[in-house]
């Protein structure tokens, strides 16, 4: 077990396990207590999920806007309460007569930026309390549209009752409630009925690693922990990197304006103090004034 854990790890996701429950893994498997995961995963999905551990995970909010891709199939047919194959039918199984075709043309509709309907069981907070929660209590749920943007949904074949897809889609964006609008357009009722998210952001599933994995090294020790983590370099990429040195890595602790070398206009910038360690989030002032926004050291 390792006393403190400061980083980002991608996990591949197994499926049965909620996105906390792969976070109480990590408290255990580590000793870190701070950890938080960003974006989270249906228990029937697999895949990504990239989470933050000990002074990274002031990081987050840098992270929300990150795009997702899936790969996963959609069975026609009948719809469910949940929009996925874990939920409970709402509508009569009906025969069905479909060809690819048929399911390309109606997903042609989901491109672009639109308005979407999150499922009522998902995580979105209703007055502070996640939807699915008030949903079990059988509680009414009036859900919100949200502006997302599809950038890409290709369906690869049909199997019988069942498409295979493809998905790249903004932040914020239902899966499942693609799957279920789906249905209603082609009259016969649908639900997702497998999902792999295969990227979230600049995370893809070449660089996951399984909760085994996970057990192994940390077991080993912090060095061999840090081997599962991408490089501090690689997490944030859109933001310039600068580094500072000790002096004034120490003005910016104490919350004081600095003048660093970085003359990209970008308004934030990562501080680094040495090579690996992310030290801040610098606003930019003016020129090459800045002010920390999130100290991490």
């Amino acid at each position: 077990m390792i006393a403190s854990v400061n980083g980002l790890i991608v996990i591949d996701k197994p499926t049965g396990m909620t996105s906390h429950d792969v976070v109480s893994r990590l408290r255990r498997f580590t000793g870190e207590k701070s950890i938080g995961h960003l974006g989270t995963l249906d228990p029937m999905a697999t895949g990504v999920l990239p989470l933050l551990l000990g002074r990274y995970t002031r990081l987050a909010q840098f992270f929300s806007s990150a795009e997702k891709s899936y790969t996963g199939t959609v069975r026609f047919g009948f719809a469910t309460d949940t929009y996925d194959a874990e939920g409970q039918p709402t509508t009569e199984p009906v025969t069905l007569v479909l060809t690819l075709e048929m399911v390309q043309k109606a997903a042609e509709y989901f491109h672009g930026e639109m308005n979407q309907l999150p499922p009522v069981f998902s995580a979105k907070k209703i007055q502070g309390k996640p939807a699915y929660k008030l949903a079990r209590e059988g509680k009414s749920v009036e859900m919100k549209t949200a502006r997302i943007v599809i950038h890409e949904f290709t369906i690869e074949g049909l199997s019988d009752d069942t498409a295979s897809f493809g998905m790249r889609v903004s932040a914020g964006g239902y899966v499942r409630s693609v799957a279920h609008e789906m249905g209603e357009a082609l009259g016969c009722g649908a639900h997702l009925s497998s999902l792999r998210r295969t990227q979230a952001g600049v995370f893809t599933l070449a660089e996951a690693v399984t909760l085994d994995q996970v057990a192994a090294f940390a077991g080993a020790g912090e060095e061999a922990f840090a081997a599962l983590m991408p490089h501090p370099r690689n997490l944030l990429p859109e933001l310039p990197a600068v580094t500072a040195d000790e002096q004034t890595a120490s003005r910016m602790k104490n919350g004081m304006q600095v003048n660093l070398p970085e003359f990209s206009q970008s308004p934030l910038v990562r501080v680094f103090t040495r090579q690996r360690n992310i030290f801040c989030i610098a606003r930019r002032i003016a020129g090459t004034l800045f002010q920390p926004e999130v100290v991490l050291g």
